[in-house]
């Protein structure tokens, strides 16, 4: 059974009430588009072991293997994707299982899963989302950023499991096509989602997604994080380790 449909209305609900929470950073400039505030928690299941209300963001990021990234090499296709999701049996495909779990408002699943109506709120620029095919889902860590952080020496299932990963809330995260295209394989050196106010949880999903995979990090993009997770006091960071 998908625990991610079954959990739907209890994360938006959690989504919504986290997203009130986080301090941002307050060197970033506010832009003029319509803005979300920022998770204080990440909403990724807690570290086998660890605190039972996460680890502080800086923390996390501390627990960041920082290497060089690889160069060259990068194939999409290497990428499995979108595979029969969580629950094979439900008809739908990877894709599809996290705009169910992820909706606001449920939409209506038709045959072959064809999602219609619903709505959905994209975290990186506040934009509320009525019809499921306008809506990109994007790896919190990029295929290509993946690749060069350490997935290039994984086998095929592994990156197929990565790429697919409906086991953790946030590493798949519905968003409009503006801001997936625009963040491309950047790392937050390089982008961040363009509501100042939902800083402090990307850094989360982001520093949760490499820790639960392994993948390292260069150092600018740590410094990056670090000078992030200033502006986040209250944020914390919970993952469980990819199998």
């Amino acid at each position: 059974m998908n625990r991610r449909i079954i959990l739907a209305p209890v994360l938006a609900a959690a989504l919504a009430t986290a997203l009130a929470a986080c301090t941002t950073e307050p060197n970033v400039a506010q832009d003029d588009k319509p803005s979300v505030p920022a998770a204080s928690q990440t909403a990724s299941p807690g570290a086998p072991g660890g605190p039972a209300d996460g680890t502080p963001l800086a923390e996390a990021i501390g627990q960041l293997e920082v290497a060089p990234e690889a160069t060259g090499g990068y194939d999409r296709k290497a990428f499995k994707h979108w595979n029969a999701g969580l629950d094979p049996d439900d008809g739908c495909d990877t894709r599809e299982e996290v705009l169910l779990a992820e909706a606001v408002k449920p939409p209506t699943k038709g045959a072959g899963c064809k999602l219609s109506g619903g709505e959905w709120l994209s975290y990186y620029d506040g934009v509320t989302v009525t019809d499921p095919g306008k809506l990109d889902l994007d790896h919190m860590v990029p295929l290509e950023e993946s690749w060069s952080s350490g997935a290039q020496d994984w086998e095929a299932d592994r990156r197929e499991a990565y790429a697919n990963d409906v086991e953790a809330e946030r590493s798949l995260v519905a968003v409009t096509f503006k801001t997936n295209r625009s963040k491309g394989s950047k790392d937050p050196a390089e982008w961040l989602p363009p509501s100042a106010s939902a800083h402090c949880i990307y850094t989360a999903d982001w520093t949760a997604t490499k820790l639960r995979w392994s993948l390292t990090a260069d150092q600018a993009e740590v410094d990056k994080l670090l000078l992030l997770a200033d502006g986040c006091p209250d944020t914390t960071v919970t993952f469980t380790p990819a199998a």
